[in-house]
């Protein structure tokens, strides 16, 4: 069993020593919590529980504290995608939930498996997921004085059950006072991505991680036979073509883990059962 957690770039917010280690702390809390619910669970529903933590904590720009978009309002983003199934799901500026990734979790069985805006709120609602405001005062006060703080946040998750079993969850609050209807690569192929040799969950800045298309590329490249670490490389290699933003974390079939990113401001952390590695 293996597990891998991210929290987006420490650039996506105005950092303090005190908000790194916090968020340091946050994922080593909930990458334990989530290997030990890994003991009894699949990687896909493992790869949701650990992503609903991410999401739950304002530290991190997804769910609770997700970013205001330049209307005003919240609008998140977030998919599964499930190795062994090859089957994607996800919705696109869903507002007023508290888990979106829970949302794309229920779609997984549906015909229609991606929903954006007022839709997949009223598939939410229809499924029993209760309104909840995830504003809090810190992204009011950022409107209000109109503050743009880089829009390089998201969450994710990678998952090798004991089964072998190899998920992928992806959760964001988007940019960040961006254009009303602009969508991210979090509830893309691009952003997240698994099949049966490897599974990937992508972060930084959406349009240069779709342009890229990274994380499908990753994982064709494991399926087709080069290393995990090769895979990366030669991805991010691309990705630097379009002076890209980005990082990535995954992990193939075999248990191995890997990350790379373009610029080294990643936050995130690893448990592989014997150790556990806080990288950022």
């Amino acid at each position: 069993m293996k597990i891998i957690i991210h929290g987006g770039f420490f650039s996506e917010s105005s950092q303090t020593a005190e908000t790194k280690i916090a968020k340091q702390q946050s994922l080593t809390n909930i990458i334990d919590r989530s290997w030990d619910y890994l003991k009894e669970h699949t990687a896909a529903e493992t790869a949701v529980f650990a992503v609903s933590l991410l999401e739950d904590d304002e530290l991190f720009n997804a769910g609770t504290g997700s970013q205001i978009q330049s209307d005003g309002k919240i609008r998140m983003s977030a998919s599964l995608m499930n190795g062994e199934t090859q089957k994607f799901s996800g919705v696109i500026n869903i507002e007023s939930v508290k888990n979106p990734i829970k949302v794309a979790e229920l779609l997984k069985d549906e015909d229609d498996r991606v929903l954006g805006g007022q839709g997949a709120k009223i598939y939410a609602s229809a499924h029993g997921i209760e309104d909840y405001s995830t504003e809090i005062p810190q992204r009011r006060s950022e409107y209000e004085e109109k503050l743009k703080n880089g829009g390089l946040g998201t969450v994710g998750c990678v998952v090798l059950d004991k089964d072998g079993k190899l998920a992928a969850a992806t959760s964001t609050g988007g940019k960040g006072f961006e254009l009303v209807g602009r969508i991210s690569d979090s509830a893309t192929v691009a952003g997240n991505y698994a099949n049966r040799h490897c599974a990937v969950s992508c972060t930084g800045v959406g349009e240069d991680i779709v342009s890229n298309a990274t994380a499908t590329k990753i994982v064709t490249r494991v399926s087709d036979g080069l290393s995990v670490q090769e895979a990366f490389r030669r991805t991010f290699s691309e990705l630097a073509e379009i002076d890209g933003f980005a990082g990535a974390i995954g992990i193939d079939s075999y248990g191995n883990i890997h990350f790379q990113e373009s610029h080294p401001t990643m936050v995130f952390a690893a448990y592989d059962g014997e150790k556990h590695m806080m990288f950022k």
